[in-house]
């Protein structure tokens, strides 16, 4: 039965990490926070992703007190975050001890519901993370990452969102990262989910092919509850579909919204300056606001062609991007078919790279390779081939369990290496995601600091406040 449609407002989150590469400062997000609380969202989605490692390397800000303020704001909307199953929010896998607290600490500081997925969408890969979620009384939003192969059908993904339910899922996202779902698949997908799980199903997805829109309405017609999308002015391409001409098609359906379009312009006329701003600092560049149906060609999400693009311009090789871009796909099919979505993406990527450039494929091999052959990263959907097993790891010894199984608590030994810059309990993951990057931060801070309190250094005895 037709019922209202409910929007996710991505634009302080994954349409600003889509479109310029997560710059956008929390001074720039604050003053429209509350506007946004206003409208009656579903959530907001506003942490995590790459957020987390941007406010660090890139802007000098502590992400912990982004997201305070941006809780202080929003009164009535939940918010949202994007978190990476046992990778959290860096790029390998941590021990549960860290996972867990680190749920804790995002729970403790305002994130309402956590999007959890795991990059080749293996089930254990998510289990601790779910499980440290219902233990603090957030919402659980599990995910299956939706991708293209001959093992990735509607059947295989919906049995993995029954699995996800029965794991304890709250609500499931089918997470489109490259903008590959087509409007009529979409329907499919979204009607054989709605009835197999009891619980809501929310889509996420990208305009990189243009098909957005149009994915949308059909999952509207199947059923789906919740749809991401974003203000207008940080909209399209790479990023999600527009909120303002969504919220007027459904308009005096019985999918309607039920939001407010004239206060939507509001917000919309405050981002619009913004976007201008971004542009003209080339942080936005405006070749990713296009439409590339090559996306559905080689299933290359938009920011993974950027990065493949900046590689080649380094080596000076720009004229190889056509032959990388075959590439990708053989070398996903060689890794066992992973969803391209971080970091499998970046791994594909980068190896499809180094296949061309040494002209003969596997060479060289990544670090990262050699980890997604080896089973560091856990299952991929479908057994790797021996021979291409034993061209990258020879005859090491493949992981079958877990892969976090592996891994000894390891949150008092990080507690204890950077205990000297620690001035809130959140400070230990910081570090423990992002290392010396966020000792650079911590650094920053702390001159930062003492600069604003400068009448406080006693000078004579160079002792400074604590």
């Amino acid at each position: 039965m037709a019922k209202p449609v409910k929007i996710t407002e991505t634009v302080l989150r994954d349409a600003h990490q889509s479109l310029i590469a997560t710059r956008m400062t929390t001074e720039d997000m604050l003053p429209i926070v509350s506007k946004l609380d206003d409208i009656g969202y579903h959530s907001l989605e506003a942490w995590g992703g790459a957020t987390f490692d941007a406010c660090l390397r890139f802007l000098n800000e502590d992400p912990w007190e982004r997201l305070r303020k941006i809780k202080d704001r929003a009164k009535k909307t939940p918010l949202q975050m994007l978190f990476r199953g046992q990778n959290i929010l860096g790029y390998r896998h941590y021990a549960d001890d860290v996972v867990e607290y680190f749920v804790q600490k995002s729970i403790a500081n305002g994130i309402d519901i956590l999007r959890i997925f795991d990059a080749l969408n293996d089930v254990r890969n998510l289990e601790c993370a779910i499980n440290a979620c219902k233990k603090e009384k957030g919402h659980v939003q599990a995910t299956v990452c939706y991708t293209i192969s001959p093992v990735h059908t509607i059947e295989t993904l919906t049995t993995m969102a029954k699995q996800l339910e029965e794991m304890g899922a709250d609500s499931i996202c089918i997470k489109d990262m490259a903008g590959l779902l087509l409007p009529y698949t979409a329907y499919d997908l979204v009607k054989a989910m709605k009835e197999t799980v009891k619980i809501p199903i929310q889509l996420h997805t990208h305009y990189t092919s243009g098909e957005a829109s149009m994915v949308y309405l059909k999952a509207i017609e199947a059923g789906v509850d919740v749809i991401d999308c974003a203000m207008s002015p940080m909209a399209m391409g790479t990023s999600q579909p527009p909120t303002e001409p969504i919220v007027a098609a459904l308009q005096g359906t019985p999918y309607d919204t039920g939001y407010d379009l004239d206060k939507l312009v509001e917000i919309c006329d405050y981002f619009k300056p913004l976007r201008e701003k971004y542009l003209a600092s080339g942080l936005m560049n405006p070749k990713v606001m296009g439409v590339d149906v090559n996306t559905l060609k080689y299933q290359v999400p938009g920011g993974m062609l950027s990065n493949l693009v900046s590689q080649l311009k380094q080596q000076g090789r720009e004229d190889a991007y056509e032959e990388v871009l075959k590439e990708v796909p053989r070398v996903r099919k060689d890794m066992g078919y992973p969803p391209l979505v971080t970091p499998s993406s970046q791994i594909v990527g980068t190896q499809a790279v180094l296949n061309v450039l040494m002209g003969e494929r596997y060479k060289m091999v990544s670090k990262e390779t050699k980890g997604i052959v080896k089973g560091e990263y856990g299952k991929c959907p479908v057994e790797i081939a021996p021979d291409i097993v034993k061209k990258i790891i020879g005859d090491e010894e493949r992981i079958t369990c877990r892969p976090a199984d592996l891994i000894d608590n390891e949150l008092d030994k990080l507690t204890k290496e950077c205990a000297e810059w620690i001035e809130q309990p959140e400070d230990v993951l910081s570090y423990a995601l992002f290392g010396q990057v966020a000792v650079k931060f911590f650094e920053y801070r702390r001159a930062q600091k003492y600069k604003i309190d400068a009448d406080l250094v006693d000078m004579e005895n160079k002792t400074y406040p604590v």
